[in-house]
């Protein structure tokens, strides 16, 4: 048997754990100097414990987490230190905000005043169990001249910045980082998972003209809309191909397992294409009869739930007030971007183009098609999303004021140097993007679903 290498070892690799609805995904990957990611091996196993991207069940999350790091161990004969984490989930939620600085006695201004403008988001109000998890720029306006991307250097008395902060439960956000912990791994950093698939299939003229992504996950969709460059909104909506599973399921009388084979053989999201011709059989439990389902009907049942979920989506695409900035169109992925005849259902009710978008960027050649599925999306993007992070970053303390945690890199322990590194750490130029978790009410749902409130 061969020795594990420990991963300090080799200081350019990165491991990063997705935790999903359906599937937990461990993955190893190394940097290379030409700013591309080699992908060493992936692992996934089944997601028991948690349900729209928040861990409700501790040792159920803890055991599939432990499974998928002893497999990748075991098969590329190292030893996990440290990972990234991808964090969505509907308790993540956001707001604008702008704020406002005059400028000191010479009129100049410097890269302290943008920082300090920056620094000032963090003394925001908040509601009891929030905390502030990003902040990211998007424009500033220098005296009254708007749309300044970069005001350093410039000559005026006021500058103003507007800004999107992202906010999340602090509950949640702390059982993630228990169940990592209880592995036996450190936490480098929590990803947001929006800006993680973005950054694994949008290409730079896409981000550029203005480009919607839309991630359907199995417990929810993450919408994230970019324009410029740069991330303008991102929303995570509390639906994805488990409703779509659980309507089939109640809507044709059979098991879940059955439902989504069902779903993912036979099943189309525009019930007008299907065939009224062909239909399937089930076969009936003990001493039942085996039941017949209609394409059509199957089809149709798809249909009345992606339409709600792409209403959804179209709602956050007029929230961000970049509907007529989207120039590329939307970009679909996630495992949910597999349903047949999405792309065309999603063009008919937005009147945007449509593509289905792979993993495929910044990664060297020769990848396996296997992996290149649009189900990896997030997992890859969280590697290239950690390559670009900065090394060994210690999280956030205000997430977790009474929980100690360390990375490899030791931790103040003095009051003024804990402080210095603090704000260190929330001047960095991480960005992440403005969450609208709020669904507005006036959408009906087609099903009267108790899976849909959890």
């Amino acid at each position: 048997m061969h020795k594990k290498i420990d991963m300090n070892q080799e200081s350019n690799l990165i491991a990063a754990i997705d935790i999903g609805t359906t599937k937990i995904v461990a993955i190893v990957g190394r940097k290379s100097e030409n700013g591309t990611i080699e992908m060493l091996g992936m692992e996934q196993v089944v997601s028991t414990g948690v349900k729209r991207g928040v861990v409700l069940n501790i040792d159920e999350t803890v055991a599939s987490v432990q499974e998928a790091v002893r497999r990748i161990e075991e098969k590329l004969k190292l030893r996990l230190t440290d990972v990234y984490v991808g964090i969505a989930g509907q308790h993540i939620k956001g707001l604008r905000n702008r704020g406002y600085k005059y400028v000191e006695s010479g009129g100049e201004i410097t890269q302290a005043d943008v920082d300090q403008l920056f620094d000032d988001n963090y003394k925001m109000p908040l509601d009891a169990g929030e905390k502030i998890m990003h902040v990211i720029a998007q424009d500033y306006i220098v005296d009254n001249e708007m749309g300044v991307k970069q005001p350093v250097g410039m000559s005026g008395r006021r500058l103003e910045g507007n800004y999107h902060i992202v906010l999340g439960r602090i509950a949640s956000v702390r059982n993630i980082e228990k169940c990592i912990r209880r592995v036996g791994l450190g936490l480098n950093d929590l990803i947001l998972e929006p800006l993680a698939s973005s950054m694994s299939v949008l290409t730079a003229e896409e981000k550029e003209a203005g480009v919607v992504l839309v991630d359907i996950g199995g417990g929810t969709t993450d919408v994230a809309v970019l324009h410029d460059g740069i991330i303008r909104h991102t929303a995570v909506i509390p639906f994805g191909g488990n409703v779509v599973t659980s309507d089939i399921k109640e809507g044709c009388s059979v098991l879940y397992r059955q439902a989504e084979s069902l779903k993912v053989q036979y099943g189309s999201a525009m019930g007008d294409l299907a065939r009224e011709d062909m239909v399937v059989t089930i076969p009936g439990m003990e001493g039942w009869e085996p039941k017949e389902i209609s394409f059509k009907s199957l089809s149709y049942i798809i249909q009345a739930r992606m339409e709600e979920i792409i209403d959804y989506v179209s709602f956050q695409i007029e929230n961000s007030g970049f509907y007529d900035k989207v120039g590329a169109g939307i970009v679909l992925t996630g495992g949910g971007a597999l349903l047949k005849d999405l792309p065309q259902l999603i063009k008919y009710r937005t009147g945007l183009d449509v593509r289905i978008g792979v993993p495929d960027r910044r990664l060297v050649r020769n990848m396996p098609n296997e992996v290149l599925r649009p189900m990896y999306s997030t997992s890859i993007g969280l590697l290239l999303s950690a390559m670009d992070a900065p090394s060994n970053r210690i999280i956030e303390p205000a997430l977790f004021n009474d929980v100690e945690i360390k990375s490899k890199q030791e931790v103040p322990q003095d009051k003024k140097s804990a402080k210095k590194e603090k704000k260190k750490r929330e001047g960095s130029d991480y960005i992440t993007g403005d969450l609208f978790g709020s669904l507005k009410n006036r959408f009906v749902n087609i099903f009267d679903e108790r899976d849909v409130e959890m």
